[in-house]
């Protein structure tokens, strides 16, 4: 656990870091990127973090990957790249940098260290975990084959580097089905979110099997609330993640991944919208889209607001937090994912 009052006395003896408005006036290009979002007083006290970080991570060739999930500041104020897990990871194989900084959870950092086993990896918060992919381990795939002999393992993405090994391809909410469609069989496992695996399931031929695990965020959103929202706001358009349950996904006038709830909005600009995903997703594209009256309804991740612009300059500052990934275990896990990235370019995804 980081020592909070360790790491901001270190900081204050080598960045100001006090909230500034001629700063935050003097930024206001990066500010025009989420002032619907982040009024100017805040940006005020993000400023001076966000100039920090912008100097350090040029000293250390490093790149921040920004999660669809991070909070504006750090998602419009110093990633370099945005996207889902996976976009990141493959993005950071493509970079000319000595350092990645993982704005995410542990298994995306995992993720980026297993496609890029020759960068340092740091992150802001090794405490910043993931429901979904704590809830299985490589024993619980064990078990699952033992269940069902001979059927394939596809596994999210959204697993530990330890998951990624024991299976036979990884997926992400945009591929799931076309993955889960090309495996061998009839029969295909699929680990850990049992409500992405049922929603596969009502479009697939195959016979899907799952484990139960389920996303803190997504699991919480019920048909009701939709229906709810929906009676009160005529017209409005709910876009739901395949992480919820198929009852949500249901009443979702449209379902699909980060990227594809992204690309939906941008394509269509309704006049109201519903996210239904976690709650930075909206404040990260509400200032590209001014006409959409963005619903304020949603559900935080506490492990992704672990992230903070202080953390990120702290791991930049002292380097710690660097994640390592056993090489045996990063090698199996590294033929999962590239059979996943092999796979979708055949299929043209």
């Amino acid at each position: 656990m980081l020592d909070l009052t360790h790491v901001r006395a270190e900081l204050a003896d080598h960045y100001d870091l006090a909230p500034s408005l001629d700063l935050a006036e003097s930024m206001s290009d990066i500010h025009e990127k989420m002032k619907r979002v982040v009024p100017l007083p805040d940006w005020a006290i993000h400023a001076p973090y966000v100039k920090a970080i912008l100097e350090l991570k040029r000293r250390r060739n490093a790149v921040i990957l920004g999660h669809n999930y991070m909070t504006p500041e750090i998602y419009h104020g110093v990633a370099d790249f945005v996207g889902d897990s996976l976009q990141l990871a493959m993005k950071a194989t493509e970079v000319d940098a000595d350092v990645i900084v993982q704005g995410g959870v542990h298994f995306m950092a995992e993720t980026s260290k297993i496609l890029s086993p020759e960068k340092i990896v740091l992150m802001p918060d090794m405490e910043a975990g993931c429901s979904l992919a704590e809830s299985i381990t490589a024993e619980g795939v064990a078990q699952m084959r033992a269940k069902y002999p001979g059927a394939p393992v596809v596994s999210y993405v959204n697993t530990t580097a330890e998951v990624k090994a024991a299976s036979d391809i990884c997926c992400t909410s945009a591929n799931a089905l076309q993955i889960v469609d090309a495996m061998p069989g009839d029969t295909v496992i699929m680990t850990p979110d049992q409500f992405l695996a049922q929603n596969v399931a009502n479009k697939s031929k195959k016979k899907v099997v799952f484990w139960a695990g389920s996303c803190i965020v997504h699991e919480l959103y019920t048909a009701e609330d939709l229906r709810s929202h929906r009676a009160h706001n005529p017209g409005i358009k709910i876009i739901a993640h395949p992480e919820c349950t198929p009852e949500v996904v249901a009443e979702a006038d449209f379902t699909g991944s980060t990227k594809g709830i992204i690309d939906w909005v941008h394509q269509n600009q309704p006049q109201q919208a519903m996210l239904v995903t976690e709650c930075s997703m909206a404040a990260n594209i509400a200032d590209e889209l001014p006409g959409v009256n963005f619903a304020k309804t949603c559900n935080m991740c506490p492990y992704m607001k672990k992230i903070t612009l202080e953390k990120i300059l702290w791991v930049l500052h002292s380097m710690e937090n660097q994640v390592h990934v056993d090489p045996a275990v990063a090698d199996r896990a590294r033929l999962a994912v590239q059979r996943m990235i092999d796979l979708s370019r055949k299929l043209g995804l």
